[in-house]
């Protein structure tokens, strides 16, 4: 990550932290490979037959689908780019006596990385962090013609939250995540609003979203879903023609962000969460950077972004599950959700 984008001097590792990978926990790898070739376009490899992996660029490792009962993502791996920056976030982590776990050789190996280290995070999700990808030379066999990555990492994160402000503080303490700005959104007759934050280039690593004094989540999975990037216009419509034409589920049809006025569309993964397949958002890069101020914007679209084919039994499965959630309190990290170290 450019130097440009790093505070000199005052211990903030922003700039040096991209989103690397994702782990899902399945027992759908049959429809997770098909959804992942035939629908969206990625790369497969195939390691055996618990073990499903996408690459969409060089490395051995962005999507990692592993046998088990979750249907769920279980862990987001964030690479760091270099040791001064990762021990400072250990150093975060373990100075408020969150418990730090180095993975297994066995599971880095998976996840196409050297090493990874392991720690809590919020709504159950294991925050995983390494310094060195695993590349590899073998020619990428996708219908894409490629993704966005690079200095921006693998794309975002969008997560519902009952606690939005501790998850917010969570990442803020650990990543020293900047707001980008808000959305306030009328959803069903409720007040939502969304934080959107970044660590690096990319205008939101992680976006979190919560209901203005209801706390309740609707949401079965951890999170409400993964971004990744298109390269072309011409390669995210190509990507929606199939998802529609293979018959997964499209959740929102095409449409245009209002805050990073990206293009993009959302589908179901074969886990529940959304996939958002996008296009062209904006990058706020050192020019940017340096007199960003966040705006609070209304309404989540410009243009778009409709739903498809709801049905009035989602909406009360999305009762019934809120109605649940309730009841039990959200998985949150409260040690790590309070300010820096420096």
């Amino acid at each position: 990550m450019t130097e440009l984008l790093r505070p000199i001097g005052d211990g903030s590792v922003f700039g040096a932290v991209h989103l690397g990978y994702v782990v899902v926990q399945s027992n759908r790898l049959t429809d997770w490979r098909r959804f992942g070739v035939d629908a969206i376009g990625l790369h497969v490899d195939e390691l055996d037959s618990n073990t499903v992996r996408f690459r969409l660029d060089d490395r051995a490792c962005r999507f990692l689908i592993r046998r088990g009962s979750a249907e769920d993502v279980i862990a987001l791996g964030w690479q760091v780019d270099d040791h001064e920056a990762f021990d400072r976030i250990i150093a975060r982590v373990t100075a408020r006596d969150v418990p730090v776990i180095e993975g297994t050789p066995e599971e880095a190996a998976l996840r196409g990385v050297q090493r990874l280290w392991r720690f809590a995070g919020p709504k159950g999700i294991a925050q995983e962090i390494f310094t060195v990808p695993v590349t590899t030379p073998e020619p990428l066999r996708m219908q894409s013609s490629g993704w966005v990555t690079g200095e921006a990492g693998l794309g975002h994160v969008a997560i519902l939250s009952r606690e939005p402000e501790t998850t917010r503080g969570y990442f803020h303490t650990v990543f020293d995540s900047r707001l980008s700005d808000y959305i306030d959104e009328n959803i069903s007759g409720l007040k939502m609003k969304i934080r959107f934050l970044r660590v690096n280039e990319r205008h939101h690593s992680i976006a979190i979203a919560g209901l203005r004094g209801v706390k309740i989540d609707p949401i079965r999975t951890s999170v409400q879903h993964i971004n990744i990037q298109s390269e072309t216009l011409d390669d995210m419509l190509a990507s929606f023609q199939r998802v529609t034409e293979l018959g997964f589920r499209m959740q929102w049809s095409v449409g245009q962000h209002t805050n990073d006025r990206e293009l993009s569309y959302y589908c179901v993964t074969p886990s529940g969460f959304e996939l958002e397949v996008g296009w062209n958002p904006i990058v706020i890069g050192p020019e940017l950077e340096s007199t960003w101020e966040p705006t609070t914007y209304q309404g989540i679209s410009i243009w778009g972004h409709t739903t498809v084919g709801e049905t009035v039994l989602d909406k009360f499965a999305q009762f019934r599950q809120a109605l649940r959630s309730a009841g039990t309190p959200e998985i949150t990290v409260p040690e790590l959700a309070g300010g820096l170290i420096r």
